[in-house]
């Protein structure tokens, strides 16, 4: 019987935050619009900083800097703040001659790598606007990015605004497909959870924006500043939304290896904010509270509840005690089914990995692989969650 239990909750624990939450979700907000108090384009605009923390990124800077000036927002209604960690390629020269363009660009050089959450959390202390975005280097901007982003803060309810990513480069042989897929859904999961209550749960951290009385320092060998930031906000009472409308671009990574290494550092960052929040799911009837637990805490838990379910499973193999003895042995026979496809399912990304050594590229296959992969992160994420966190410090993930 206990082992019937944690089967059948880890079971449903797993297939509530991919399957039936975002269900609940689309039901949900199918009556519901997006906020309306928004700041029209002719009215007074307020002052926005831009921030962005770099390191070595000589081949995306020009283009990401271009595309920010390009855009429709009024050229002295904002700034940009960039901070360079201790760049070794081209990219303090080019910010150089770019400062000489743009006059409302100021960079700072730190000589020591610190990491991105640290570089902001200083380059914070010199911002003028009452708006903050909040971006990467090779996040594109498009025409009216910076609009769709600051116009929502007219409504005082709310104090942050994240964006829609997205994925360029994708590539059938790699992993691309499958993590922009993946992306792709969690920008509408993020999007109805901001229609129902405005409790979108973490925001792309590529490009958002939030009210400068509003941001929280990150603490430091925090791995995951944007979520840590988005739940502040909330502990505040306001409200954390996703505009569609606010269109950035990114090349995502197509390497399998690489993508890989990025999930366990974010997972690590994940039970980071998992310590911090936790509290949160003391208080289950509170919105926030579902959507933590819905969208994110079971989700971070997956690797366990798929282990539980197996280890579950092969107890389960065996006739567990019953007055019945036909419906004891159908019982067995129906677990035992069970066992089978778990090991077969199991065995996929192993035939996926054994296809790409031939070039055979099956995309179907390979999404089995990425929930897979998934999880074994979070696993490893959690393994060094334990050990211990001593440096925010990563290589950058490189893009196609």
């Amino acid at each position: 019987m206990v082992f019937e239990v944690l089967f059948w909750l880890s079971v449903f624990a797993v297939f509530h935050t991919y399957v039936l939450y975002p269900f609940l979700l689309k039901i949900f907000s199918s009556n519901k619009s997006d906020n309306t108090v928004v700041f029209p384009y002719d009215e007074n605009l307020p002052f926005v900083s831009i921030l962005i923390s770099v390191f070595n990124e000589q081949e995306v800077i020009v283009e990401k800097i271009e595309s920010i000036y390009n855009t429709n927002y009024p050229v002295e209604k904002f700034e940009l703040i960039i901070g360079s960690d201790a760049s070794t390629d081209n990219t303090n020269s080019l910010l150089d001659d770019l400062s000489q363009k743009y006059h409302s660009l100021h960079f700072f050089i730190f000589k020591q790598r610190q990491g991105k959450g640290n570089i902001i959390n200083q380059l914070f202390e010199k911002t003028k606007g009452e708006i903050l975005i909040l971006t990467d280097a090779n996040v594109i901007f498009e025409t009216n990015t910076i609009y769709e982003l600051v116009k929502h803060f007219k409504n005082k309810d709310i104090g942050l605004v994240d964006t829609n990513m997205i994925n360029k480069g994708l590539k059938k042989e790699g992993i691309s497909i499958q993590e922009n897929a993946y992306l792709s859904r969690e920008v509408i999961i993020k999007n109805q959870e901001s229609r129902i209550w405005g409790t979108m749960m973490g925001p792309f951290g590529g490009c958002y924006a939030i009210r400068k009385e509003l941001y929280s320092k990150v603490p430091e060998n925090y791995l995951v500043d944007d979520f840590y930031i988005n739940m502040k906000v909330f502990e505040k009472q306001q409200k954390a939304i996703n505009n569609l409308n606010a269109k950035v671009y990114e090349h995502i990574s197509s390497n399998l290896k690489d993508e890989f290494r990025r999930k366990v550092r974010i997972a690590t960052g994940n039970f980071q904010n998992l310590k911090t929040f936790a509290y949160l799911l003391l208080t289950p009837f509170k919105s926030v509270s579902f959507c933590f637990l819905s969208h994110k805490v079971l989700r971070w838990l997956g690797p366990f509840f798929l282990i539980i379910a197996f280890i579950s499973n092969i107890f389960l193999l065996f006739h567990p005690d019953s007055p019945c003895q036909s419906f004891t042995a159908g019982r067995s026979e129906f677990y035992k089914y069970l066992f089978y496809f778990q090991c077969f399912v199991f065995i996929l990304p192993v035939i996926d990995y054994l296809l790409r050594k031939f070039k055979i590229h099956i995309v179907t296959l390979r999404f089995i692989t990425h929930f897979y992969s998934m999880n074994l992160a979070l696993l490893f994420g959690f393994i060094n969650f334990l050990k211990g966190v001593e440096t925010n410090v990563w290589k950058p993930t490189k893009r196609n």
